[in-house]
């Protein structure tokens, strides 16, 4: 499905600039403290940006189930493989916030 794709790579874009506004908020907390707040803020927010990108693919694959049946193996499969790669790379995000927080 089409959809799922542009979901996938809007996914993908959220968890970079989640990595990237952490990073930031690392990088300037000494010198710029409000600065980094609020990029940690902003971080975060994309965080749940992803989340609630990723619920919107879990929905469209329930209603598909609903309509046709299980998806086809190749589109699981692909589901699957993306899901692991962004729940990593989600997690690589989560831990410069993390580094922040402490």
């Amino acid at each position: 499905m089409k959809i799922i794709q542009q979901l996938s790579d809007y996914i993908e874009e959220e968890i970079n600039d989640a990595i990237k506004y952490a990073k930031m908020a690392l990088e300037c907390l000494d010198e710029y403290p409000a600065l980094a707040d609020t990029v940690y803020k902003i971080s975060d927010e994309e965080i749940k940006h992803m989340m609630m990108l990723h619920q919107q693919v879990v929905a469209i694959i329930a209603d598909y189930r609903k309509k046709n049946g299980e998806p086809p193996e190749a589109m699981k499969m692909l589901y699957d493989i993306m899901h692991r790669k962004h729940m990593e790379h989600a997690a690589e995000a989560k831990a410069y916030q993390s580094m922040y927080k402490d």
